[in-house]
């Protein structure tokens, strides 16, 4: 028998979020066409299951390593492929043409890769301007010298301007966003033919919570996989469904008293009399360690909470109040009955993370 503990992907919840993604862009542009944003091994959930999920209804996918946009087009996706971060040397430019790919362009040494390109290479590129997330993208200053390297290359093709917002999951309302809006429009501004070119600005947050931001295209990430992207509003409340449930059972129940400890450290010292489950899961199979005791935990349908320090291979629960759980009681570390967001919240961190953890170990079931 093997080790009780599996990924349940719901490949119906993933095509369910990915078309809420794109009503909720249509609100504003009933032409707006949404990349399926399937990097890191699309969260977590598998690349090629993602895919095959969505390639009868996504209009494109994003994603940023140039193997894995390969490995899409050689499985039979025929639809447009982003690649978030562009190419990286010129070697690259000949497999982008080859496999019919799209670029994002975000400094200026990529666009001199491409005015030395040799013909017949012809790329549709995204251009990225960095309008205050100074991670990727073109400044201000530097677009006449953008402007110029454009003209001087024939092996530029279709150019769609991208940005990429910093805030759009603050609780500030529109002014997280207008900042960097303004900017945008200051940057084009006096370009000529600027106005006529596709534009891409929003990823899930602007998506949810600003439709106004919803041009061509939007980006949606974290909401194609269940994830709410705001601190302050959940999943279920915009109507996300849950795609990956974490599920595994209870190995052993130990009964402690008072004044005992649990698990490396001795973190956790009871109270009270205590009945311990033991799960069949731990940092090994991609739960964070640094969740602490307390974090939230569904045992046979019902909710309790961890207790302990989280080892490589098991965590501990509180059964007291669970008395008709024991060995064998189903257990859902995060999914469907409890919101990876909660979790990930409780573990000082967010449910990207934990989705992009699960170890290669962990089997994984469609569903």
């Amino acid at each position: 028998m093997p080790r009780p503990i599996e990924a349940r992907i719901k490949l119906a919840a993933l095509r369910h979020n990915y078309l809420l993604g794109r009503r909720h862009a249509a609100r504003h542009n009933s032409a707006a066409k949404a990349w399926a944003v399937v990097k890191a091994n699309a969260y977590g959930h598998g690349l090629l299951r993602a895919a095959a999920a969505l390639g009868d209804v996504a209009d494109g996918f994003a994603l940023l390593d140039l193997d894995e946009a390969v490995r899409l087009r050689e499985a039979g996706i025929r639809q447009p492929i982003l690649l978030l971060e562009g190419f990286f040397e010129a070697a690259d430019l000949s497999v982008c043409a080859a496999y019919q790919l799209t670029a994002v362009v975000h400094c200026l040494e990529q666009l001199e890769m491409l005015r030395l390109a040799p013909a017949p290479l012809c790329l549709p590129i995204y251009l990225k301007l960095n309008t205050g997330m100074n991670r990727l993208g073109l400044r201000a200053e530097q677009l006449p010298a953008v402007r110029r390297k454009l003209a001087a290359s024939p092996a530029v093709g279709a150019v769609t301007l991208m940005t990429h917002f910093a805030e759009a999951d603050g609780d500030g309302g529109e002014r997280c966003i207008a900042w960097q809006l303004e900017r945008f429009t200051a940057m084009i501004s006096g370009w000529t033919d600027a106005e006529r070119l596709p534009v891409s600005l929003a990823n899930s947050a602007a998506i949810l919570r600003y439709p106004q931001t919803a041009h061509d295209w939007v980006r949606p990430g974290i909401m194609l996989y269940g994830g709410s992207p705001f601190a302050d509003q959940d999943a279920a409340s915009l109507d996300l469904l849950p795609v990956m449930t974490l599920r595994s059972r209870i190995l052993a129940v130990q009964e402690i008293g008072v004044g005992e400890r649990v698990g490396y450290g001795g973190t956790f010292v009871a109270r009270v009399p205590t009945r311990v489950g033991v799960v069949a899961c731990g940092y090994a199979d991609g739960y964070p360690r640094h969740a602490p005791g307390g974090t939230p935990i569904l045992v046979a349908g019902r909710r309790t909470q961890t207790l302990g320090r989280v080892s490589m291979d098991m965590l501990a629960c509180d059964l007291t109040e669970l008395p008709e759980s024991g060995v064998n009681s189903p257990v859902v570390l995060w999914g469907e009955g409890l919101p990876a967001d909660e979790v990930a919240t409780a573990a000082g961190t967010i449910s990207y993370e934990l989705f992009c953890a699960l170890a290669r170990r962990v089997p994984v079931v469609e569903g």
